[in-house]
């Protein structure tokens, strides 16, 4: 509802400037709260007017705001209107600003609330293909893709929320020398009774065994090196083996995601482009791109002055192609098969500067679509443990937080009666690695921290769904309470004016979100909202007030706990409504 009074707003303006109101809807925007004191509702930056042209760029930007405020008369829609330090502030008729804000809400939530902003107007909607979590087949899932996967997620999700049509891919690690170790250590340490039993530890193990005996075994290694010359010339056996291993990988990180509350559209990987990697090779030659190093390795020059300062190698000495070549084949056929408007890569920060690389190539070869081609860098997580040790399989971290979680859960006095603790506590768990994971910016590494991040009362996970399962147990004890009408009046209290004024903000943090992909613009808001309700509920009870107060006031909380679980679904948290 935000966009309601942006635009009323903006049409003042530009009747005042004689100028089209939508020049001023970006430079309208919503108050920040600080400590629950009393604001105006919208603020206008002068100075952003007069970059753009709509006042003077010369005189004194104060006057400019205070002459500004004196052409613009109060009326039915707003009441106040000031000027301070450069910025037009506008406060809206009380009573209009509740009718308006919880209009959408009635007895139902509203999933769309926000997203209808005119502040969208200007995302260029198409399709966009995510690329993330992206771990290496025959592995067990290790922590360390937990980032991948969760910021991915969220990535994708904003988009679709916002109205694009997103493509989630999982490309995984499915090629490369540690196949003909793994394969090669199979014929010679696997067993396939205990590959059924526990298929990913079981692969682990012989890798690890192979792996230590191949080091003082030359004849290890060559098995290797054969069974991976053996898989590239497409021999049966050999790929058969792969194929299984690669099927039993796809199926196990699949009840990962499952617990995750992750979805893919495509499981691709580096296999599905070794033929169009070296036609890829081929296309480099023919436009000239492609030089030899005194190595002998095939590479791209991709220095400024052409004096191979920095080059980027495509092609090792002996032909065969790398990493970096099956990237580039990739990004062409996905621009081929799904005409992605945008391409996102969401990987950690060590692989910015391949990215570039990448992008670079693409570029030099005539794709000008790799200018919208972007990756997503993320830090480290440093020192994620379980009680048993060090973690390194993100099942443990899982098991540990839902084991965490549930033992919390008994210990409280709060816990109410639920059909299935465990899942519960398994969901409360994964909000709580996900929003500590999000409540910073993604480059930076950060510290994990078990009992931080466990904590009912911080700004955590956990505080987000402790706070909407008690909006989902006050709306479900008040059920029976309905009024004939809405009246906003008794709603005037600050504490219910403080709320709506945060609520109008949900666009712009989305907005701000959508610009940069940084979830920690959401998770504030959302920490931010449930501290507002947690005040509300000791100053506005519900229950023992009139019929009528009762139901205006179940209708703000109705309305903050909609936007509370659309906000956390977009984070990737399923919301409970019972802990």
């Amino acid at each position: 509802m935000a966009c309601f009074f942006r635009r009323r707003i903006a049409a003042k303006l530009g009747r005042a400037l004689q100028q089209s109101e939508d020049v001023f809807i970006p430079a309208l925007s919503a108050v920040p709260l600080f400590k629950k004191q009393k604001t105006a509702d919208f603020k206008l930056s002068v100075n952003m007017l007069r970059t753009n042209g709509l006042l003077p760029s010369s005189g004194d930007i104060k006057l400019q705001a205070e002459n500004l405020a004196a052409q613009l008369k109060p009326d039915s829609l707003v009441e106040d209107i000031s000027a301070d330090h450069g910025v037009v502030s506008f406060t809206v008729n009380r009573k209009l600003f509740v009718q308006k804000m919880l209009e959408p809400f009635g007895k139902q939530g509203d999933e769309k609330f926000g997203l209808n902003s005119e502040l969208f107007n200007n995302l260029k909607r198409g399709t966009t293909l995510v690329e993330y979590s992206s771990p290496n087949i025959a592995k067990k899932f290790h922590a360390g893709h937990l980032r991948s996967t969760i910021i991915g997620n969220f990535i994708a999700n904003l988009k679709q929320s916002l109205g694009y049509n997103v493509i989630r891919m999982n490309y995984l690690g499915d090629w490369g020398m540690q196949f003909g170790l793994l394969g090669a250590g199979f014929g010679q340490f696997g067993c396939q009774e205990r590959l059924k039993q526990n298929p990913l530890q079981h692969l682990f193990e012989v890798y690890v065994q192979m792996n230590k005996e191949a080091e003082h075994n030359e004849n290890l290694k060559h098995a290797a090196q054969d069974f991976f010359r053996q898989l590239e010339q497409q021999e049966c056996q050999a790929v058969s083996l792969w194929q299984q291993f690669r099927e039993i990988t796809v199926n196990e990180y699949q009840q990962v995601y499952k617990r995750l509350g992750i979805h893919f559209d495509i499981y691709s990987g580096e296999s599905c482009h070794l033929d169009q990697a070296q036609k890829v090779v081929q296309q480099l030659q023919s436009q000239g791109l492609l030089k030899t190093s005194e190595r002998g390795t095939g590479v791209v020059d991709l220095s400024p002055d052409g004096d191979m300062s920095s080059v980027c190698t495509v092609l090792r000495s002996n032909g065969t192609t790398l990493y970096i070549t099956r990237d580039l084949a990739a990004a062409i056929d996905r621009k081929l098969t799904y005409h992605f408007d945008e391409m996102i890569y969401v990987t950690d920060k060590s692989q910015s500067n391949h990215f570039q690389q990448l992008f670079q190539i693409l570029l030099a070869m005539g794709h000008s679509w790799a200018e919208r081609c972007q990756h997503v860098p993320f830090g480290l997580v440093q020192g994620m443990k379980t009680r048993t040790g060090e973690v390194v399989f993100l099942e443990d971290v899982l098991d540990e937080a839902r084991a965490r979680m549930l033992d919390n859960m008994s210990q409280s006095k709060t816990t109410k009666e639920m059909d299935d603790p465990e899942d519960t506590a398994e969901k409360v768990g994964i909000s709580a690695l996900i929003v500590q994971d999000f409540k910073g910016p993604l480059q930076s590494d950060y510290k994990f921290d078990w009992d931080r991040m466990l904590q009912a009362q911080g700004d955590t996970g956990v505080f987000l769904q402790y706070t909407h399962t008690r909006l989902c147990s006050l709306i479900r004890r008040n059920e029976g309470i309905e009024a004939a009408t809405f009246d906003p009046s008794l709603l005037l209290e600050q504490t219910s004016i403080t709320i709506l004024q945060h609520l109008l903000r949900y666009d712009e943090v989305l907005y701000q979100s959508a610009q940069d992909l940084q979830p920690k613009h959401l998770v504030n808001f959302l920490l931010k909202l449930c501290h507002l309700i947690a005040f509300a509920h000791r100053q506005l009870p519900v229950k023992g007030s009139p019929q009528d107060v009762a139901q205006a006031r179940l209708r703000l909380f109705n309305g903050a706990c909609s936007v509370l679980a659309n906000g956390m679904r977009i984070l990737g948290i399923t919301p409970v409504d019972k802990m």
